[in-house]
């Protein structure tokens, strides 16, 4: 097995990386708690006779890898094809956003502020999970704001649903099968039911969004009731399942994880992920932290957003003018300027999103602009 929490990523954002301004809701899971209601029609399941025989083909597998058939007949009742869920793996886009972009909604004042009171409530969960796994208390609270804000954003999508789709589908098929047998025999160890285990479109789970295979290999029952229960709206199992992932990922106890150079970072290796823009010390943590998304951007946004959460301030270092020669006070002032003419940008946060970019062109078109949705300084200094 990979010991990888996923074997992919949604680019450079965890999942549940939610921008209030421009991100369009989610990097990843549909926002929403735990259930089937509210979701979109094409993440409903619709009839696909391709899929009802290839899940009976499926069966097979499933029996010869130890799944019993009232599992399976649990599992799969209800379940059906999604076709929103091929849409949006067969759409997925990289990410191109800049650490300053990254940093400004992974470390957003809604974030620290909601991080730091969720640490104050769960504080001596928290401090058990630090005692027993070694992994910094702060650390294990930032990888919960990204990846589902703080449990607000858990995903809302059936597993098995999900899971099937993509395997009958194809293009990860293989990888895919491993996780729908996977959930099935979480289901049959009786971790949960079939129709509590939700997730993102993709089948990543729970507060801390673990994949199936993942889940088996690393998730814990901290709170002794006989259940890793990561769906619960008690976090508890979740923080500590992490930790236990970190952990066992190599993570060093009393270690942190790197910081801004020059802001009392511990000694280390040197990056700078944005070209003129701050330099981070960073530590063998740090590498262990990408182990759970393969991006310096993330692992930067975890550590920092930990910090933030510890009290600590925001970077001190500047950032360079975008490749629109805008710097991010300037992004502020254009959203907030087409804002207060009638063009909601949803927010002025500096980041330059699909909210901001159909403002923008919206603007550009009531002036007689061609509406390429393109941020500009003549475009801010237009605006008066």
């Amino acid at each position: 097995m990979d010991h990888t929490r996923r074997a992919f990523t949604f680019g450079l954002g965890a999942i549940g990386l939610a921008a209030c301004t421009n991100g369009g809701g989610a990097l990843g899971p549909s926002a929403g708690s735990s259930g089937s209601g509210g979701l979109p029609a094409d993440l409903r399941p619709v009839p696909n006779a391709g899929y009802d025989a290839w899940v009976t083909g499926f069966r097979a597998r499933a029996a010869a890898q130890g799944i019993t058939g009232s599992t399976l007949d649990l599992g799969f009742r209800g379940a059906g094809y999604l076709p929103g869920v091929v849409t949006r793996d067969r759409n997925q886009t990289e990410f191109s956003r800049t650490l300053e972009d990254y940093l400004a909604i992974a470390a957003s004042d809604e974030r620290v502020s909601k991080g730091r009171a969720d640490f104050a409530r769960h504080r001596s969960t928290l401090s058990a999970i630090e005692g027993k796994y070694g992994v910094s208390a702060e650390i294990v609270t930032a990888v919960w704001g990204l990846e589902s804000f703080y449990g607000e954003r858990r995903g809302n999508v059936p597993v098995i649903s999900s899971t099937s789709t993509l395997a009958f589908d194809g293009r990860r098929g293989v990888f895919f099968e491993k996780q729908l047998i996977a959930a099935l025999k979480i289901i049959q160890n009786g971790d949960t039911s079939a129709a509590n285990m939700t997730g993102s479109w993709a089948g990543a789970m729970g507060h801390t969004q673990f994949i199936p295979t993942s889940y088996q290999a690393f998730a814990v029952d901290f709170t002794g009731d006989g259940r890793r229960d990561i769906w619960s709206d008690d976090p508890t199992d979740s923080l500590a399942s992490t930790a236990a992932y970190l952990q066992r990922n190599g993570w060093t106890r009393g270690t942190g994880w790197g910081g801004e150079v020059g802001n009392g970072a511990p000694p280390g290796s040197t990056i700078q992920p944005q070209p003129g823009g701050p330099k981070f010390n960073v530590t063998s943590n740090f590498r262990v932290i990408k182990r759970y998304n393969n991006s310096d951007s993330y692992a930067i946004g975890v550590g920092h957003l930990a910090d933030r959460i510890a009290g600590g301030g925001p970077i001190r270092a500047s950032f360079p003018p975008d490749k629109y020669g805008l710097t991010k006070d300037q992004r502020i002032q254009l959203q907030k300027r087409l804002t207060a003419k009638g063009f909601n940008t949803d927010g002025a946060d500096g980041v330059i999103g699909p909210n901001s970019r159909k403002a923008i062109a919206a603007y550009q078109s009531s002036v007689g602009q061609t509406p390429t949705g393109d941020p500009s300084v003549a475009l801010l200094q237009g605006l008066g």
